[in-house]
């Protein structure tokens, strides 16, 4: 059974008159392991399909299985449940409290599950170790440079290890040389066995995908395998 599982999902927003179909009968279906890009114009549903896959929104119509379990039909707490145990989200904009250390940042999502603070600690910093930030625990977001900070949200999005990475144009506020560096990130997680769905307009971050997938006007243009896949030089993470 594949890990996640999209059938016949819409999402309509009614807005005054006029009804807006953001995502019209998407099937999709997603296994373990996967690297899979999400791509499109903009419009073309790309971020509402990543927020339904991320338990962020619900859909209009359709059946969400995610890890066996139904989601399109939950609660708000059953969502929030989810979200915490099954997603890991990394964002375009770091998302990361500002007077917190980067140690406290990762440990966030243990917070809410319910981890002692011995066990947390532990966790998170075994996670900013495996990013490269094992010298950085204690700093503050605004003491890191820009890669730094995707690192510190990297980890905080590994650190509970979930079913599945979704990352929302990670490399959007970063220089190309930073941006290579933590796609190189990307692709040693990836090796590792995670899952990852990478939301992107850049072909040249889609090309790390194994899978590209396609979106025009709320439904699936293509769904290919990425016979181009880009392998950045482990040199940049040096």
């Amino acid at each position: 059974m594949a890990l996640l599982e999209l059938m016949n999902i819409s999402r309509h927003y009614t807005l005054g008159t006029e009804v807006v179909k953001a995502l019209q009968s998407i099937t999709l279906s997603i296994e373990k392991g996967e690297y899979i890009a999400l791509m499109g114009p903009s419009g073309s549903g790309k971020s509402t399909l990543m927020n339904v896959i991320g338990c962020l929104d619900t859909p209009t119509e359709g059946s969400y299985i995610l890890n066996k379990k139904e989601v399109s039909k939950m609660s708000e707490n059953e969502l929030a449940e989810i979200r915490n145990k099954e997603i890991g989200f990394i964002f375009q904009t770091f998302n990361l409290i500002p007077r917190s250390t980067a140690l406290d940042n990762v440990a966030l999502p243990l917070v809410y599950a319910g981890y002692a603070k011995e066990e947390r600690n532990r966790l998170a910093s075994k996670a900013l170790e495996n990013v490269g930030l094992a010298d950085r625990m204690k700093h503050k977001p605004n003491e890191l440079s820009g890669g730094q900070r995707q690192r510190v949200a990297v980890a905080r999005a590994l650190v509970n290890n979930p079913s599945i990475i979704l990352a929302d144009e990670p490399t959007g506020n970063l220089d190309s040389k930073t941006s290579d560096e933590i796609m190189y990130l990307f692709d040693e997680i990836h090796k590792q066995g995670n899952t990852i769905i990478l939301v992107t307009h850049e072909e040249d971050i889609a090309r790390h995908a194994h899978r590209i997938v396609r979106l025009k006007d709320g439904l699936v243009e293509s769904d290919k395998k990425n016979d181009s896949i880009r392998q950045v030089l482990s040199s940049v993470s040096e």
